[in-house]
């Protein structure tokens, strides 16, 4: 699944930089405002798939940690917190970078 993924996104990277590169003058659909359109929206999509990721693992392992040992409950919930905080201001840039990115267009 790992190499379908990293393989899509190569292919999709690919695809966005050759179609303006190889247009001609007018003859293209995209514009550099359509590509920082499409910019703002990727960041979003990826920061926010990221951090989801990162916060559903760092709460499994608390919570799996809490099970296993329940005397250390406070210190690990204390330490996933901060961690969880760190996490969304993560995502946060990314939604400044994306308003940035719309203001440009």
């Amino acid at each position: 699944m790992k190499k379908f993924a990293v393989a899509f996104f190569q292919f999709t990277l690919i695809a966005l930089a050759a179609s303006p590169a190889l247009a001609e003058d007018g003859a293209s659909g995209f514009t550099d405002k359509g590509l920082v359109a499409l910019a703002a929206g990727l960041t979003m999509a990826l920061s926010a798939f990221g951090g989801a990721l990162g916060q559903s693992r760092a709460a499994s392992t608390a919570l799996e940690g809490m099970a296993r040992n329940p005397s250390a409950a406070g210190q690990i919930q204390t330490a996933m917190i901060i961690g969880l905080a760190l996490i969304e201001s993560l995502v946060i840039y990314g939604l400044v970078i994306a308003f940035f990115l719309q203001g440009k267009i």
